[in-house]
């Protein structure tokens, strides 16, 4: 599976990011456990969250999809459309709490990409019943 391979590992370095910016906020803010009612630091928290709860079940999609045999070219699409929309939310949030272009469209990207692929595993699942 070496298409999943490439955006797990982007995924994995985009988590190692955001991680590392709550490490730097905990240590300039001096706050170990909890965010200590410092909004960045909830910020940094939940974009680094946000990107470990949807790219966990993104990737599983995306290496199920592809172990299905799916054409290379819809795996990429699906991949860098999670990968962007995990990316776009992630700034979006890191900048402002409220909504913004980034988070709003970071969500659908990343919702559209999941949904495309829940819906094309199903797909191919009632296929193969049929035949």
């Amino acid at each position: 599976m070496h298409i999943t391979g490439i955006y797990a590992a982007l995924a994995a370095i985009l988590v190692i990011i955001l991680s590392a910016r709550v490490i730097a906020r905990r240590r300039s803010a001096r706050i170990g456990i909890g965010d200590g009612d410092d909004k960045v630091l909830a910020r940094c928290v939940r974009a680094h969250g946000n990107a470990i709860e949807y790219l966990s079940i993104g990737l599983i999609l995306l290496l199920l999809v592809e172990m299905n045999q799916t054409q290379p070219l819809v795996v990429h699409i699906f991949g860098i459309a999670l990968l962007f929309g995990r990316l776009m939310h992630a700034v979006g949030l890191s900048r402002s709490s409220g909504p913004s272009f980034g988070r709003v469209g970071g969500m659908i990207l990343t919702l559209a990409a999941m949904g495309g692929m829940a819906a094309l595993l199903i797909w191919q699942f009632v296929l193969r019943l049929t035949i």
